[in-house]
């Protein structure tokens, strides 16, 4: 290659990546948090990436709005990534709500992760034919429920307002089905709707709870593992297909990093958080075998309005193999590691 045509690719290369739009990048994750620093990190990997790397705008704190609002903005290509939650994710395809709407139904964090291994290929094809590129899959640990007077038993929860998330509407309608008292609002709705006695109660991880301060008007927590808070990094697919193939492969990298770091930095702060916020007050209710049988009685008769009306029966059906797999395979006292995530060169 003569110097001169060296020179002129060299600026070709760089006047395209000059010319490639910012990725704007929207999460609910709270401004400073183990969350957000690690997509900011991420964020630097991606702009020092090949091929003159791409730029990252992180909106942390629910600034673009609530999962509803910022799903709806991706597609109308004002936002181009989101670290979204399940319910945000559901928005898109309703398949990933099997991984965290299926109450008490795994026993630990590692029948998570193996259960969204085994499900990540099938879960990103249909996120794919609905126009979304998954980067990473993560975790914070248990939901749980904070609420402003004790909630230890079924009964107790029947005589509360809790807070439902916005547009979950069929979720909504079966909480109603059960004699709850749900309250559709966005998430940042939470902290000022506990205070003015709007909702007495709400599920989210132990972090959460303590980073957003929903603990001091609800300073009860039931120690009872609901359900993982699970979520993931999407980007549009006409955003992916924007970046040339070296650099997918660098982002799509630098993404798995911090999609492993968030899950492990998220579950043991959680587990902080709790003894923190007991410290400043939170009544922490133990769940006896005889409470939590009473709880799973409960949950376990919802799991037939969940099948195919939140949940496609398939996957639900599948949700619950798979646990029950791994349960006869996991010798016992021993932790079997969840298979290997599926690696992907440029997710195109």
């Amino acid at each position: 290659m003569s110097p001169i045509f060296a020179t002129l690719l060299a600026a070709a290369v760089l006047a395209t990546a000059g010319d490639r739009k910012p990725v704007r990048l929207a999460t609910l994750a709270p401004q400073g948090s183990s969350s957000h620093q690690i997509l900011l990190a991420m964020g630097e990997k991606w702009r020092e990436g090949p091929d003159g790397g791409v730029k990252i705008i992180v909106n942390a704190g629910g600034l673009l709005g609530g999962e509803s609002d910022v799903v709806s903005k991706m597609r109308a290509g004002q936002v181009h990534a989101g670290l979204l939650t399940s319910i945000g994710l559901g928005e898109i395809a309703r398949s990933v709500l099997a991984l965290s709407s299926i109450p008490m139904l795994f026993r630990d964090l590692d029948e998570v992760s193996y259960v969204r291994g085994k499900l990540r290929t099938s879960l990103e094809k249909r996120l794919a034919d609905k126009g979304f590129v998954a980067l990473f899959w993560a975790d914070v640990g248990w939901v749980k429920y904070f609420s402003k007077t004790p909630v230890v038993h079924p009964d107790d929860l029947k005589k509360v307002k809790l807070f439902a998330w916005t547009g979950s509407t069929a979720q909504i309608d079966l909480m109603k089905s059960l004699g709850l008292n749900p309250v559709p609002l966005e998430p940042n709705d939470i902290l000022p709707s506990l205070r003015t006695g709007l909702i007495d109660a709400v599920t989210t991880a132990p972090y959460y709870a303590q980073v957003l301060q929903y603990y001091d008007p609800a300073p009860h927590m039931l120690d009872l593992n609901w359900a993982p808070l699970v979520g993931a990094l999407v980007i549009t697919k006409k955003t992916w297909d924007g970046m040339p193939p070296e650099l997918q492969k660098a982002m799509t990298e630098a993404a798995e990093k911090a999609g492993d770091e968030l899950t492990v930095r998220n579950r043991k702060e959680s587990d902080e958080a709790v003894e923190a916020m007991k410290k400043r007050g939170l009544n922490v209710h133990a769940v006896t075998p005889a409470i939590e049988a009473e709880w799973r009685a409960w949950v376990e008769t919802v799991y037939p309005k969940l099948r195919g009306m939140d949940i496609p029966a398939e996957l639900f059906d599948e949700v619950k193999m798979v646990v029950e797999e791994y349960r006869k395979t996991k010798p016992s006292g021993s932790k079997t590691p969840a298979p290997p995530e599926p690696k992907k060169e440029s997710r195109r």
